[in-house]
Formats: structure tokens, sequence, C-alpha cells
């Protein structure tokens, strides 16, 4: 079987997506206790389904980000200490503007007060930790999925 690099790129950009959303959700589901809808009100199932679907174009994101600075569309099969800080910052800058803005600007939802805040920027540390975890898992997984529709990297074209 052989694989071009354009199938390679066109299969890890969606089940990087997939996988993301896959992921995410539980985090969704688990942290949504500590956010209240705008009218005050406890989180629904399918606001959590829809940040998931958010928090798996951020993952997209960082992947496109990293496919522009190390020039290699597979750089999270091995994605090393440049790797995983790539990752981190992506996710940092990404996460807390956006975090921000809903809470302070747009006001889509609110913390409670059980989540805990990042000193100094008043931001959830629970979403923070979502996107400095999940991505790194969320991209090992993407890598043995793609050894293993082709297995053989001498074959990418």
């Amino acid at each position: 079987m052989e694989c071009t690099l354009k199938e390679f790129f066109r299969r890890d950009s969606s089940r990087i997506f997939v996988m993301s959303v896959i992921l995410n959700y539980p985090w969704e589901r688990a942290q949504s206790s500590l956010y209240l809808t705008k009218d005050g009100t406890a989180i629904p199932w399918w606001h959590c389904a829809l940040a998931s679907l958010g928090d798996g174009l951020l993952v997209l994101l960082m992947f496109w980000a990293g496919r522009a600075v190390f020039g290699n569309p597979g750089w999270f099969d091995r994605p090393g200490l440049r790797g995983y800080l790539l990752m981190a910052v992506t996710g940092l800058i990404m996460i807390i503007p956006l975090d921000w803005l809903m809470i302070s600007r747009m006001t889509w939802w609110s913390y409670t007060a059980d989540m805990p805040l990042m000193p100094g920027i008043g931001i959830g540390i629970s979403p923070i930790a979502q996107m400095l975890l999940l991505p790194p898992l969320i991209f090992r997984v993407a890598a043995m999925w793609r050894k293993k529709s082709c297995p053989d990297q001498r074959q990418v074209v």
C-alpha cells in the first residue's frame, strides 16, 4: 500500500481533529461543574459537546503550527522537547486569551467559586491544564494511528 504525502496530511488533520474531540469531551464534562451559563445555570452536556469541537479546532491549529515551524507534517510522530514545547506554548497562547474573552468580555459563561484561578491573570486552571495535558496524548494517539495506517515510512512520497 503506497501512501502519498497528501493522503497522510489529509488523514492526519481529520484524525487529530476526531481524536481531539473524543478526548476533550470527557474533560469538558468533568470541568463543567466549575462553570455556569450566562443565566447562572449549570453547563448542559451539549455545551460540552460544542466546546469539544472548539478544542478540536485548537489542537488542529497546534498541528498546523507544528507543520509550519518544523516543515514536516509528521512532526508529532516523535515531537521531542521542541515539539512538546510547541504544544505547550501554542496551547497557552490560545487558551488564555480565549478563556479571558469568553469570561470577561463576551460573558458566555462564568466560573463557580470552585474553579481554581491562575494567580495574576484570573483564568481558570482547569482549561489551562486541559490545553497542556491533552494535546500530547492526542498527538501520541494520532501518531500510533498514523503508523498503523502506513507503517513503511519509506513509501511516503
